[in-house]
């Protein structure tokens, strides 16, 4: 699952930070609003689950190892 999600990074934010996990994508300008939707979306369709707006904060998916952590939590449930 990790592997398909830092795919789906790298194809949004066209970089590949496996080796950057903590970095925050906001900052450096790699996610924004629409790019977030975009990112979102991609991660519903890539892995079948759904996610609503409601439960996700900007915080909770501002690096790629948030990112991660986050989709774990959602195969948890």
């Amino acid at each position: 699952m990790e592997e398909k999600i830092l795919k789906i990074i790298k194809t949004i934010c066209g970089m590949d930070l496996r080796q950057n996990m903590d970095v925050n994508l906001f900052s450096e300008g790699w996610l924004n609003s629409l790019t977030t939707i975009e990112l979102l979306i991609e991660i519903e369709e890539e892995l079948s689950i759904v996610i609503e707006p409601t439960e996700v904060e900007r915080n909770d998916i501002d690096t790629p190892r948030k990112i991660v952590d986050f989709v774990a939590r959602k195969f948890q449930k």
